[in-house]
């Protein structure tokens, strides 16, 4: 972790496809940045709720595009008004910075209406 990193700082980092799995000490700290997200079996996900199906449906088109344009893809289950994202790096066998970068984007994409 850097000595500078905040959620904003994470949300407006690139994601560099870097492959490497985290350590539990730079998940732990990386975590703690992310108030909501849970660390489950090798991925982190937290529940996005909302008043109706229509904000719920934007809010995952807008993950949807911020997941196409970094190349990296969450789990998404979606609920009439919920959604639970799930991000992990299957390629690296565990949780890599690009995931907490997407979550950190994710919280953006919510805080800023999610629609």
């Amino acid at each position: 972790m850097n000595q500078a990193d905040s959620a904003d700082s994470l949300r407006a980092e690139s994601c560099r496809h870097r492959d490497t799995a985290l350590d539990a000490g730079a998940i732990a700290s990386l975590l703690a940045l992310l108030p909501g997200w849970n660390e489950t079996d090798g991925a982190i996900e937290r529940e996005y709720r909302f008043p109706d199906f229509d904000a719920t449906i934007g809010f995952v088109n807008r993950i949807a595009a911020m997941a196409n344009a970094q190349d990296h893809h969450p789990r998404m289950e979606v609920e009439y008004a919920s959604c639970r994202l799930r991000w992990s790096t299957h390629s690296a066998g565990g949780l890599t910075r690009n995931d907490f970068i997407c979550a950190a984007r994710s919280d953006g994409i919510h805080d800023d209406g999610g629609a």
